[in-house]
């Protein structure tokens, strides 16, 4: 596929990026000063984009433009630059419904195909401080919140038909940002392919018995057959601890370029099991007299603490909030029928638990077989402890895809986690 460049497109440097930000009236008057005043870094880190961070006498800007390329591979992996319209797209849908959780969005231009938004300060990314053992006692509480708002008033109990298929159709065009997951997540960790990577050789013989077990093969299958076909709600799509950024009283959700309308359990998924693989990794960064086991149990205890608000947060907004053209409330009048839908809702929520158990297993088995890794693990200097740690999260995701229908509750996926934490064969069945 040739490289998506239009004629008036460039990418943006730190030389350029003052000149640039000086047309545009908002970001003037949110830094302050003139352009020689300010300063331009950037930090783009992750697998696809440029970011900068501009600095002015009155305050600060992030931009985010996006690469004719996955930054990661370089220019032999091209990929269309639409995909920073999708994440413009993501910011005014979700920041309609969760006011606050977002950063705020001041200016996409469609020609450069850039962002321009809030600079989060002091913000840190989350996944950065679990590693180095920072509580936020407040994670649990906002991310619940947002996932149960932005998924209910994105589906079809919370919007109406027509407008829910508009923004169906709207999103199908982020159909290349999909194709990666689709890959990356589902099919390649499973078989030999060139983009797969892991700490050899000590995960050789795991990854080879990933590779032919048949019942695993056909637990992500189903995970890849319901990502593929449930338009769901409109999910972020990327929603691990490193598009998390926060502060003890503040967490912003950030990096949306994935956003398409797909399951909500992929959503949640990705929140627990990157929850699960920092709980796994934090023995390979205790030291002598700096033991982790007091923060593992803070995880595990943001984890059930986040499942436990979402649900009743979620079922709060379905029993009064719930506008769409799904379960109808005409036909739920009669004290009978009120009480068959309550059922209802909690049959429809152990569903979504199950969802969410299979997807956060998938997201950690790439994190650790295929091509992007999580610094969570891969920060453990030393390969045995690495490997070891990897081994039991490998273990753990298998479980909770294959084994999904033995859990019941989120306080059994934390007691799982701890008994497969003291064994490294974890659990087999």
């Amino acid at each position: 596929m040739p490289l998506d460049t239009p004629a008036d497109y460039e990418p943006l440097t730190e030389r350029t990026l003052p000149a640039y930000l000086a047309g545009l009236p908002a970001a003037r008057a949110e830094l302050g000063g003139a352009p020689q005043d300010w300063r331009v870094k950037e930090v783009g880190d992750g697998n696809l984009n440029l970011v900068f961070l501009v600095e002015g006498p009155a305050g600060g800007l992030c931009v985010k433009q996006s690469l004719p390329y996955v930054r990661l591979v370089g220019e032999g992996w091209p990929m269309p630059l639409s995909r920073a319209f999708f994440e413009y797209r993501w910011m005014q849908e979700h920041g309609r419904h969760a006011a606050g959780r977002l950063p705020c969005l001041y200016h996409y231009d469609e020609r450069m195909y850039a962002i321009v938004m809030e600079r989060l300060a002091p913000h840190v990314i989350m996944r950065r401080a679990m590693i180095e053992a920072r509580r936020f006692p407040l994670f649990a509480e906002h991310m619940a919140a947002y996932t149960a708002r932005t998924l209910f008033f994105t589906s079809d109990l919370g919007m109406g038909a027509s407008e829910k298929k508009t923004m169906t159709a709207l999103f199908c065009g982020n159909s290349a940002l999909s194709k990666i997951t689709e890959d990356l997540i589902f099919t390649e960790p499973y078989m030999v392919a060139a983009r797969n990577r892991w700490t050899a050789p000590q995960l050789d013989a795991i990854a080879a018995e990933f590779r032919v077990d048949a019942a695993l093969k056909l637990a992500v299958s189903r995970l890849k057959n319901k990502f593929l076909h449930s338009a769901e709600a409109l999910i972020h799509g990327d929603l691990h601890t490193g598009s998390i950024m926060v502060t003890e009283k503040d967490t912003r959700v950030i990096d949306g370029e994935f956003a398409f309308v797909g399951p909500m359990g992929f959503d949640l998924g990705a929140i627990v099991g990157n929850l699960l693989l920092n709980y796994f990794a934090q023995d390979g960064h205790a030291g002598a007299g700096d033991s982790r086991e007091a923060y593992q149990e803070w995880v595990l205890s943001a984890m059930e603490e986040f499942w436990g608000r979402f649900e009743r947060n979620f079922v709060e907004l379905w029993r009064h909030e719930a506008r769409g053209d799904a379960y109808p409330a005409a036909l739920f009048a009669d004290p009978a029928s009120l009480a068959a839908l309550d059922a209802e809702r909690q049959t429809d929520m152990a569903r979504l638990f199950a969802d969410t158990l299979g997807f956060a297993g998938a997201k950690m088995i790439r994190r650790i077989l295929g091509l992007a890794h999580n610094i969570d693990l891969e920060w453990i200097a030393d390969p045995d402890a690495r490997a070891l740690c990897e081994t039991r999260c490998l273990r753990f995701a298998r479980e909770l895809m294959v084994g999904t229908p033995r859990y019941r509750a989120i306080a059994e996926i934390a007691a799982a986690a701890r008994a497969a934490r003291e064994d490294i064969g974890g659990i087999r069945g």
